[in-house]
């Protein structure tokens, strides 16, 4: 007689550094897991102790840059599926049925699932803000995460399939605050690509964000969400553009 096979357990695992307003609709949307895993790099606003209250196991650990941090959140996990999630996200009901479903026979190692993202009190549906495709659950046997800095990425030898349902990205930040963020990443993918070789031209400085516009704007119909959604290009445009100018000047300052 055969019987059918038992669902592959799972761990969720999230790195935190003062997390608190955020991390509870994180993780009371994934209460259904096997476990989940805290990662936390020294919060002083109560953040360990709210993953404790929701059953959490958090571990310390001091900041290794983003990929890096992740994978070592991965690598302490209980069960090989683990699907990885940042604070500010959650997932849907139709993502948590689909998860589920696919889990209980996983012909692939790994998924992606479509990031909604809400900007300015909308959902983006159109242009850079959605699908997203996000590759974030995964057999860790089969997969890893790189070790970029910033913009890190899990890195698989084989195709990953898609589960379907939303992943939310429910930022509570201001606009003050995500200017300040893409600043900060924006310096450091200048130095990621610096270490790598890499150099700018007037070319990069001017084709790049006219590229991004055309292509997430005008093609994938980023219009339709109407000033969120022509504020969030418009800010992706300056991205792409403050990249290789810092790029630029890192690579003048430093030879001469």
């Amino acid at each position: 007689m055969n019987f059918p096979a038992q669902p592959e357990k799972f761990s969720v695992v999230i790195i935190t550094l003062n997390a608190a307003a955020q991390l509870a609709g994180c993780l009371q949307s994934v209460a259904f897991a096997d476990e989940i895993l805290v990662m936390d790099a020294g919060s002083c606003d109560g953040t360990p102790e709210i993953a404790a209250r929701w059953g959490a196991r958090v571990i310390s650990q001091d900041w290794l840059g983003f990929g890096r941090q992740k994978q070592a959140a991965v690598a302490a996990a209980a069960n090989d599926w683990v699907l990885c999630l940042d604070a500010d996200e959650r997932v849907s009901e139709s993502l948590a049925s689909n998860l589920r479903s696919t889990l209980a026979a996983p012909p692939l190692p790994a998924y992606r699932m479509a990031r909604c993202n809400r900007f300015m009190g909308r959902w983006l549906r159109h242009g850079e803000g959605y699908p997203d495709w996000s590759l974030r659950l995964f057999n860790r046997r089969h997969a890893r995460w790189s070790d970029d800095d910033v913009h890190e990425k899990v890195v698989c030898a084989t195709p990953a399939g898609k589960l379907m349902g939303d992943l939310l990205h429910e930022s509570a930040e201001t606009l003050d605050d995500y200017l300040a963020k893409q600043n900060r990443y924006t310096t450091l993918q200048a130095e990621t690509l610096f270490q790598r070789g890499r150099r700018a031209t007037a070319a990069h400085l001017v084709l790049a964000p006219l590229f991004r516009f055309v292509k997430f704007y005008l093609w994938r119909g980023g219009f339709r969400d109407g000033v969120p959604g022509l504020v969030h290009i418009a800010i992706g445009c300056f991205n792409s553009f403050y990249k290789y100018a810092k790029l630029w000047a890192m690579t003048r300052e430093r030879h001469l």
